[in-house]
């Protein structure tokens, strides 16, 4: 444990409670002033983020701007802007019986939340969570990923530079300190990562009754329908799928489509993967690097579920993938049978939109679908005859930018959601209030 934190999880949740309880957290000028430094932070102190994302993931500074610390700071202007409107108590018609009474909503916060990030995206999966928390009127801990070990200092340096330590933690550490954690009573526990961990999560949850929001992940399936323009999906797939070396919870994990689009698209790959990182990816300053050898080693295991239509080079000391897209693949290969999480992109043919449907409902509902298509009819299949926790028509990842959506998971996936009004949602309890006069 470091950057500011002192003392026992059981030290720390007992110190955020004793605070909460003051009602501090409660006041609208509270939440507003940590949001407010929470976005200087991100802005005057976003370079030393971006460094530490480049330790540990090789991620250019353009990208970390982009899909990190610019985008919690989009969430967070989001988020003063409307705050006071959400806040306001929502008024409930009541019966005639209860005539003369009045009836409303209003948004408690919940208390003391437990924040788990993954190493994926260290500071916007952190951070954008602890956004809602924070305009909920709650105190804080936020656990960084210890896998991501240069952001997880960086924000536990800086976060208790700008924040009430008071009612704002930063607990450091692996398995031992987020087990010890998960044994305190929390109010909500929010929990960005895997389904095995998630699992264990919600059991500890389970002990005190905590609620839970576990954004998992799974396959993503992007389906390309036959007549499309195929040089600007493959792109938008590049894009899209090789985004932080592949390791985006809701990247495109797989392509569906049938047997002639496959070999034209495999083609149009190809040329789109050397369009955005050159003939050598590994000199391209926008292509990142595999988190740590363990990864490392269990993509490579994937590499050989198909064959090879470009990429497939890698070299372990610099936790290098080449962008990698593989074709005649199974659909019990190896690839096909976990969350690739890495830049290796297989290709699957079906024989039209019905077994496209079917293969997709008999696997685990995913975190995102995604559509290439320029039939309406298509579309609203696909909407309607399958689960997913979002979907993305013509545009991998776009979903997750745009506030007013929210952003979770279903089933395997996850359950709850967050972003915007959403997070306030997430992090708050609805109270209903019924006020009879006693005249």
């Amino acid at each position: 444990m470091s950057g500011g934190t002192t003392g026992s999880p059981a030290e720390v949740v007992a110190r955020l409670r004793a605070t909460f309880r003051t009602g501090r957290t409660r006041d609208l000028d509270w939440r507003t002033a940590q949001l407010t430094r929470l976005r200087a932070l991100l802005t005057e102190r976003g370079d030393e983020l971006a460094s530490a994302l480049h330790a540990d993931l090789g991620k250019s500074r353009k990208e970390a701007y982009r899909t990190e610390i610019d985008f919690t700071v989009r969430e967070i202007d989001h988020t003063l802007e409307r705050l006071a409107g959400w806040l306001e108590p929502e008024p409930a018609p009541v019966p005639a019986v209860l005539a003369g009474a009045t009836a409303h909503t209003r948004q408690d916060p919940l208390g003391v939340v437990l924040v788990i990030a993954p190493w994926n995206y260290p500071v916007q999966l952190l951070l954008a969570p602890v956004v809602g928390a924070l305009a909920a009127g709650n105190a804080v801990v936020a656990k960084p990923s210890e896998l991501a070990p240069e952001t997880s200092a960086a924000v536990a340096r800086l976060l208790p530079e700008y924040l009430d330590t008071d009612a704002v933690a930063v607990v450091e550490g692996a398995v031992p300190e987020t087990t010890a954690l998960l044994a305190e009573r929390f109010d909500h526990i929010f929990y960005t990562g895997n389904g095995t961990v998630g699992r264990i999560v919600m059991a500890a949850a389970a002990k005190h009754l905590t609620p839970v929001t576990l954004e998992l992940g799974g396959k993503s399936p992007a389906f390309v329908d036959r007549d499309t323009d195929l040089g600007t999906v493959a792109s938008r797939l590049v894009s899209g799928k090789f985004l932080n070396a592949g390791q985006t919870c809701v990247a495109p994990d797989y392509v569906l489509t049938d047997p002639e689009t496959a070999s034209a698209l495999e083609e149009a790959l190809a040329t789109a993967v050397q369009e955005r990182f050159g003939p050598d990816a590994s000199a391209s300053p926008e292509y990142g690097r595999i988190v740590n050898e363990r990864h490392f080693d269990r993509l490579v295991g994937l590499l050989d579920s198909g064959r090879t239509v470009t990429g497939g080079t890698h070299d372990r000391d610099a936790k290098y993938i080449a962008p990698t897209v593989l074709a005649d693949v199974a659909p019990d290969a190896p690839v096909m049978r976990e969350e690739i999480f890495g830049p290796v992109l297989p290709v699957v043919t079906v024989d039209g939109l019905d077994e496209a449907i079917g293969f997709i409902n008999d696997r685990d509902k995913p975190l995102a679908l995604y559509a290439f298509t320029e039939s309406p009819a298509v579309r609203e299949r696909l909407l309607t005859e399958t689960s997913s926790g979002g979907v993305g028509m013509g545009l991998p990842l776009a979903h997750l930018t745009v506030s007013d959506l929210p952003f979770g998971g279903v089933g395997e996936s996850g359950m709850g959601n967050y972003h915007g009004r959403y997070s306030l949602e997430t992090f708050s309890h609805r109270k209903a209030v019924l006020d009879t006069p006693l005249g």
